[in-house]
């Protein structure tokens, strides 16, 4: 082998092995999110419908950041302790800073219509495939939609739910029948806990149902509190109010970070970022630099070869 065709060997090899060394901190591929009836994620995602809405406006302003991709909103470790670790007031968000606008009490979020009773079809769109169960909550009669969401605002126990649902045209497809005493403004909240991975996936689709009993006063009187335990790198949330028959004192936390792609706007954060840039910026460079030295190396090695075959017949 040719000095200059190990040296572009050894070149390529280091710039390979730097690159594998930053993929760790490239953002995580995304997984899912609830299409039918349409999420807060989908309808202010990136191309939603409803991007132009007040609502979702409101929610970009919260955020500070785009929403980036919608269907990313996920928290590992929960083990299906959801009251636990996600707070009264995020479910939407799932306690994600960066998806905190979804958790606006606001009674104009872009809504899908629908009937008490009726049978409603689920269609859960997913860019990765997992296994794992679907639990499907629906709102209490009587839920205020200008109050923050909590778990004392839904049902007890899911409305219905799905294990390991089948897959067709890029979407997680089942359905389950509403109940017949809902009417005015709800919210079908959805979370896939994920048995083939640690993540669970949290969605907010807002509903307007019409044809059931007329909607009563919300009961906010349970009075029961709880510590809700943060996530590795999540703040409490105080005061957060848990269902009847809640624990009060929440285990420790389980000790994994939280995953998520888009990261918070820290001026650290940022620095990182831009000193990925530069890196792989800079690696670039190196490759056309070393690869355009390799060529002129071979070229003037195979010069020198034919000089030395026109010497030798002369």
């Amino acid at each position: 082998m040719t000095v200059a065709r190990r040296t572009a060997s050894v070149v390529a090899a280091a710039v390979l092995a730097a690159v594998c060394g930053l993929l760790p901190a490239l953002p995580a591929l995304a997984h899912g999110a609830t299409t039918k009836p349409e999420s807060r994620t989908v309808a202010c995602g990136l191309g939603g419908d409803g991007a132009g809405s007040a609502a979702c406006r409101a929610a970009l302003t919260a955020n500070g950041l785009p929403f980036g991709n919608f269907d990313n909103l996920r928290v590992p470790g929960v083990n299906g302790e959801d009251k636990r670790y996600i707070a009264a007031g995020t479910l939407c968000s799932g306690g994600l800073p960066e998806f905190k606008g979804l958790d606006l009490a606001r009674t104009d979020w872009p809504a899908s219509k629908l009937s008490a009773g009726a049978t409603v079809n689920v269609q859960y769109r997913t860019t990765i495939q997992h296994q794992g169960v679907f639990k499907v909550y629906l709102t209490k009669q009587g839920y205020d939609p200008a109050q923050p969401l909590g778990w004392d605002d839904l049902s007890t126990n899911p409305i219905f739910t799905a294990t390991d649902p089948p897959v067709r045209d890029g979407a997680y497809r089942f359905s389950g029948k509403l109940p017949a005493d809902r009417s005015g403004r709800h919210v079908l909240y959805t979370v896939w806990q994920t048995t083939s991975t640690p993540d669970t996936y949290y969605s907010c689709s807002d509903l307007i149902v019409s044809g059931g009993k007329a909607a009563a006063a919300p009961d906010k009187s349970s009075g029961v509190t709880t510590k809700v335990t943060p996530l590795a790198g999540r703040s409490p949330e105080p005061g957060a109010v848990a269902a009847p028959g809640d624990t009060v004192e929440a285990p420790a936390a389980p000790d994994q970070a939280r995953e998520s792609w888009l990261r918070a706007a820290s001026d650290d954060q940022d620095r990182v970022a831009l000193g990925h840039q530069m890196v792989l910026a800079a690696l670039i460079v190196i490759v056309g630099v070393s690869a355009g030295a390799g060529f002129m190396r071979l070229r003037a090695a195979r010069a020198a070869q034919r000089t030395d075959k026109y010497a030798g017949k002369h």
